[in-house]
C-alpha cells in the first residue's frame, strides 16, 4: 500500500506538495553486479533505485528527479565503455542509456565525469534526454561569474505543472543550478588545463542566484556535488554545501561526493547542520550515499503567495535500497526495475566478458584485509608495477640513476565500502576485473621528485591514518575513521617504523596539526638512513602527484614525468610481462614496539584465512566489530 506524504493529505487550496528525490555518486552502477568480485549484489544499482522511484513518486502529488553527479565513471563497465568500446558522434553511454529509462529531470557534473576527458564527456552528454548543469566550470572567462562561457549550462528553469490541495493545476518555476569541487584542475589537469577554469563554488552561486531570482525561478535548488564540511567559507573549498547553503535565494541542497547519507548522525556534530531535522542552515538538504545505495528524498510544502510561491514547511530523508541483518546478511528491500536493467543488457555483457579476460597467474594471494596493519600483497604489486615502469621511462633523462621508490595506497580496505569492500584475489589465473580490483580508479601515472626530508613528510602524513595510543594501555582503537584508506601511501623502496605513540603531525586533510611530531623513525635506504638532502623518485598517480590528498613533496611542482597510460594498464602490462607474479610483503614498513600496549584493528570476516600473511604481527581475533567487521587485537 502506497501512503500518501502528509504534505500531499493536508496540502489546501492553493497549496501544493513538491517531492524531490536525488540519486548521487552513482559511478555506472546500473547492475546490481559487482564487477571486482563478479557477482550479483543487492546493495547498489540504479535499477534497483528506480524501482522504488515509482512508488515514492506516488506518495509525493507531485514530484521531480534529480542525479548530483559522479556518473560517468567508476566501475569497469565505465573503463570498458572509455577504454575499450569507445564513444563516438551518436554513440550511447550505458549509464546515460538507464538515466534515460529511468526519467531524470536533470543532472550536474561530478569531479568524476571529467576522468576520461572532456571529448568523452561531451559525447556522453549529448545522448542525454535531460540537462546536465554546472555553473563553475569555465571555458572563458568573463568580467563576473554570469559573463563566463561556461563548459555546460550554469543553470536551467524549468516550468512545471502542480497541483494544488483543491485539484487545481498552477504553473511553477524551478530553478537547477549545478556545482563541482574545484579540485578538479588537479585531479583531472592533464584533461582540463588549458580547456577549461574553474570557480569557487559560492562566488558562483552569489553571483548566478540572482540572476535565477530575476528570470522568474519560484524556487532554486543547488545541485551541489560536494560534501557537508567546514561552515567557515574558504575560496575554493571542496565540500562547501554548508557555506553554499547560506546563499540568499537557494531554497533546498542536494548533496554528494562524500558517499555519504544525509540526514543521519554521520554529521551529528556539523556547525550549521541539523542531522535529525535534515536540514543546513535550515534549507532542507539530502545525500542520497553512493553507486545507487539510497535515495534522497526532499519534501516541500509549497504555498502560493499572490504570483509567487514560497516554502512553508519541509522535510529530508534517504530512502535505503538494502538493509543489513543482525546476523550481518544483507536483505533487498526492492527489485531491479526490468526496463532499466534492459537498456543496459549489452554493455552489461561485453562488461563481463572484458573482465573476465586473464592476463597473466599469480602464485601468492592478493588481499588487502591487513593493508592498513602491515605491509600488503596487493599494495605490493601496485609499487612493482610502477617502479618497473618508471624506471624504463626515465632511461635516457636527467633523472635517470636517481633511487625509484613507489607510493601505493589500498583503496579497497573496508570503511564506509562495508565489511566485504577488499581486494581478495586468489592464487591462480589474474584477470583484468582483478586488476581493476587492485586498483579502481583510471588514474595515471606519475613521477616526482623529491628530497629526503619530503620522503619522511609524506609518510608523515600517511601515518594521521592512525590514532595516537598510549603507551602500556590495552584495547586501544587503531584506526581513525575520518582518515580514507586511499591517503594511506606505503612507499616502497625504503624502510621505516611508525611510533604510535606520537601524535600525528597532519590532519584528514593534510592541514598541519603537530609541526614537531615525529612518528616516521627508523628510515632508511639500502640499510643507511635517508639523508634530508638525498633525491629520490616516487612513482604515484596523477591525482596524487597534483595535489590530492594534500601530500607534502606531490603538490603539483615535483612532477617530471606524466606517463600517457593508466595505473592500471601498466599493472596489466606488468603481469603479462611477467607471466606470473609472486607479490609476496616484503614488510619494508612495521609499528614501532611498545612493551604492554594493545589496538583493536576492524577488517573484514574473511581476513582470518589470511592471517598467516601477517605473521609478522602479534595479531589475534577478538570478536566481531561493528556493521558486520571482525575485529582483532594487536599487540605492539
Amino acid at each position: 500500500m502506497i501512503a500518501v506524504h502528509p504534505f500531499s493529505a493536508t496540502a489546501s487550496t492553493n497549496q501544493a506538495h513538491l517531492r524531490i528525490m536525488e540519486t548521487t555518486d552513482l559511478h555506472v552502477h546500473v547492475f546490481p553486479y559487482d564487477y571486482y568480485g563478479d557477482r550479483a549484489v543487492d546493495t547498489v544499482g540504479l535499477a534497483r533505485t528506480a524501482s522504488i522511484i515509482g512508488d515514492i513518486r506516488a506518495e509525493a502529488t507531485n514530484s521531480m528527479l534529480i542525479d548530483n553527479g559522479d556518473f560517468l565513471q567508476g566501475n569497469p563497465m565505465g573503463d570498458y565503455i572509455a577504454y575499450e568500446r569507445g564513444m563516438k558522434e551518436g554513440d550511447m553511454h550505458p549509464i546515460i542509456q538507464a538515466m534515460n529509462a529511468v526519467g531524470f529531470d536533470a543532472s550536474t557534473l561530478g569531479n568524476h565525469e571529467f576522468n576520461y576527458g572532456l571529448d568523452f564527456l561531451m559525447k556522453s552528454l549529448a545522448g542525454a534526454d535531460f540537462p546536465v548543469v554546472s555553473a563553475n566550470v569555465v571555458k572563458e572567462m568573463g568580467s563576473d561569474p554570469t559573463k563566463d562561457v561556461t563548459l555546460v549550462k550554469p543553470y536551467v528553469i524549468q516550468e512545471r505543472t502542480v497541483t494544488d490541495g483543491a485539484g487545481a493545476s498552477h504553473a511553477i518555476k524551478v530553478g537547477l543550478i549545478g556545482f563541482v569541487p574545484p579540485q578538479i584542475m588537479n585531479w583531472d589537469r592533464r584533461h582540463l588545463e588549458g580547456n577549461v577554469q574553474t570557480r569557487d563554488i559560492v562566488a558562483a552561486a552569489k553571483a548566478y542566484v540572482p540572476q535565477m531570482k530575476e528570470e522568474g525561478a519560484d524556487i532554486i535548488v543547488a545541485l551541489c556535488h560536494s560534501g557537508i564540511g567546514s561552515a567557515d567559507h574558504e575560496e575554493g573549498m571542496e565540500n562547501a554545501a554548508v557555506p553554499l547553503a547560506m546563499v540568499e535565494g537557494i531554497d533546498a541542497i542536494l548533496t554528494g561526493h562524500s558517499h555519504l547519507v544525509f540526514p543521519g548522525p554521520r554529521y551529528d556534530d556539523f556547525a550549521g547542520v541539523d542531522s535529525a531535522a535534515g536540514t543546513i542552515h535550515g534549507k532542507p538538504a539530502a545525500m542520497g550515499g553512493f553507486w545507487g545505495s539510497h535515495l534522497g528524498v526532499i519534501d516541500l510544502m509549497l504555498e502560493r503567495d499572490g504570483n509567487a510561491w514560497k516554502i512553508v514547511s519541509h522535510s529530508s530523508e534517504a530512502r535505503p535500497i538494502s538493509k543489513r541483518n543482525e546476523d550481518r546478511s544483507i536483505t533487498a528491500l526492492v527489485e531491479s526495475d526490468e526496463a532499466v536493467l534492459a537498456s543496459v543488457q549489452t554493455a552489461h555483457d561485453e562488461t563481463l566478458a572484458y573482465v573476465r579476460r586473464a592476463v597473466g597467474k599469480t602464485d601468492a594471494a592478493l588481499h588487502s584485509y591487513f593493508a592498513l596493519v602491515a605491509d600488503d600483497p596487493s599494495v605490493q604489486i601496485v609499487s612493482q608495477a610502477q617502479v618497473w615502469y618508471i624506471d624504463q621511462m626515465l632511461k635516457g633523462t636527467e633523472h635517470e640513476g636517481l633511487p625509484i621508490l613507489s607510493a601505493a595506497a589500498p583503496f579497497k580496505a573496508g570503511g564506509r565500502g562495508g565489511p566485504e569492500y577488499f581486494t581478495d584475489v586468489p592464487v591462480g589465473d589474474v584477470a583484468i576485473k582483478n586488476v581493476s580490483d587492485l586498483y579502481l580508479y583510471p588514474n595515471t601515472v606519475r613521477a616526482v621528485r623529491v628530497t629526503g626530508a619530503q620522503v619522511k613528510d609524506w609518510l608523515e602524513r600517511s601515518a594521521g591514518m592512525f590514532n595516537q595510543v598510549t603507551p602500556g594501555e590495552v584495547d586501544q582503537v587503531l584506526l581513525n575513521p575520518e582518515f580514507p584508506s586511499y591517503n594511506f601511501d606505503v612507499i616502497d623502496g625504503v624502510q621505516y617504523e611508525i611510533d604510535l605513540s606520537q601524535p600525528s603531525k597532519f590532519g584528514p586533510k593534510g592541514e598541519d596539526l603537530n609541526p614537531t611530531a615525529d612518528r616516521i623513525v627508523n628510515l632508511t635506504y639500502n640499510g643507511a638512513p635517508v639523508d634530508p638532502d638525498q633525491e629520490f623518485i616516487i612513482a604515484t598517480n596523477n591525482y596524487r602527484a597534483s595535489g590530492g590528498g594534500s601530500f607534502p613533496g606531490a603538490k603539483g611542482d615535483t612532477i617530471v614525468f606524466e606517463g600517457p597510460d593508466t595505473n592500471r594498464d601498466v599493472i596489466v602490462r606488468y603481469i603479462v610481462e611477467k607471466g606470473t607474479i609472486s607479490p609476496k610483503a616484503d614488510f619494508n614498513w612495521t609499528f614501532k614496539p611498545l612493551a604492554g600496549t594493545t589496538v583493536l584493528f576492524d577488517t573484514g570476516p574473511k581476513a582470518v584465512d589470511y592471517l598467516d600473511s601477517v605473521k609478522t604481527l602479534d595479531i589475534e581475533p577478538a570478536g566481531e566489530g561493528p556493521d558486520g567487521f571482525t575485529r582483532f587485537k594487536i599487540a605492539l
